[in-house]
C-alpha cells in the first residue's frame, strides 16, 4: 500500500468519496481513515448478531478486507457505511449459522405478545465524580446484558436504531427488511427491555459496545497489513 496520497489534504477533511478514490490508489492513510469512520457501527452490529467481542472483531476484520479488496464492486448506489454494514452483518450471520440453526424470526416475534407502552431512553450526562464515573460503569455493563438478552431479531434492529441512532429507514435498508417489520422488532425489543430498565438509570445506551481508540488503530494496522501482503 501507499502512504502518500499525491495531496496535502488531511484524510480527515475528505469526504468518504474523495477516500474511497485515494483507497482504490491503495493509499494508506485513506483506507485508515475509512477504518475508523465506520469501526463503531460495524463492530456494534456484528457484536449484535454473535455476542462476543472477539468474534464481532474478526468479522469487521474480515469486512474490511473483503471491501478493500473488491472496491471496484461497489458502485454507490448506496452510502460506503451501508455498504460495509451489509457486508459486516452477512458475515456475522454467516458465522452464527455454523454454530446453530437459524432462529426463527416469526416464531419469536409471535412468542413477544401483549401491549406494552414505549420507554423513552434517556440521554446520555456524565457525571464528574469517580463514585458517580464508577456507577456509570455499572450501569452500562447491566445496559450491555439486557441488550444481549434480546433475541436476535429484536437484538439488531435495537442496536442499529437505537445505539447506532440510524433512521428506520437506514435500519430496514442495512437488513433488508420491511419498515414495519423494523418498527415491530424495535418495539418488542423496547418491551423485552422495559423489565430490566429502572428509572435510577440517566446514562443511555450511546457507550454500549465501544470500539475506539486502542482496538480502532490496532484494527487499521491488521487491515492494512493484509492488504499489503
Amino acid at each position: 500500500m501507499t502512504r502518500s496520497a499525491g495531496t496535502t489534504a488531511s484524510p480527515k477533511t475528505l469526504d468518504d468519496a474523495a477516500l474511497l478514490a485515494l483507497a482504490r490508489q491503495r493509499n494508506e492513510a485513506a483506507v485508515r481513515e475509512l477504518i475508523r469512520r465506520n469501526n463503531q457501527r460495524l463492530f456494534r452490529a456484528a457484536r449484535a448478531i454473535l455476542r462476543n467481542d472477539a468474534e464481532a472483531e474478526d468479522v469487521v476484520q474480515e469486512t474490511y478486507v473483503k471491501a478493500f479488496t473488491r472496491l471496484a464492486t461497489f458502485e454507490g448506489r448506496s452510502a460506503f457505511s451501508t455498504w460495509l454494514t451489509r457486508i459486516a452483518i452477512n458475515e456475522a450471520l454467516g458465522r452464527r449459522r455454523k454454530k446453530r440453526p437459524t432462529l426463527d424470526i416469526e416464531a419469536a416475534e409471535l412468542a413477544q405478545t401483549g401491549g406494552a407502552e414505549i420507554i423513552p431512553f434517556p440521554g446520555a450526562a456524565v457525571p464528574p465524580s469517580p463514585e458517580a464515573s464508577a456507577m456509570r460503569g455499572e450501569m452500562q455493563k447491566i445496559l450491555e446484558e439486557l441488550v444481549d438478552s434480546l433475541p436476535e431479531p429484536f437484538r439488531v434492529v435495537f442496536v442499529l436504531r437505537e445505539v447506532e441512532d440510524l433512521s428506520t429507514d437506514e435500519v430496514a435498508s442495512h437488513l433488508s427488511i420491511q419498515l414495519g417489520t423494523v418498527k415491530t422488532r424495535l418495539f418488542r425489543a423496547r418491551k423485552l427491555l422495559r423489565e430490566g430498565l429502572e428509572a435510577r438509570f440517566s446514562s443511555g445506551f450511546a457507550g454500549v459496545y465501544p470500539f475506539d481508540g486502542l482496538r480502532c488503530a490496532r484494527m487499521a494496522d491488521r487491515v492494512v497489513a493484509r492488504l499489503a501482503g
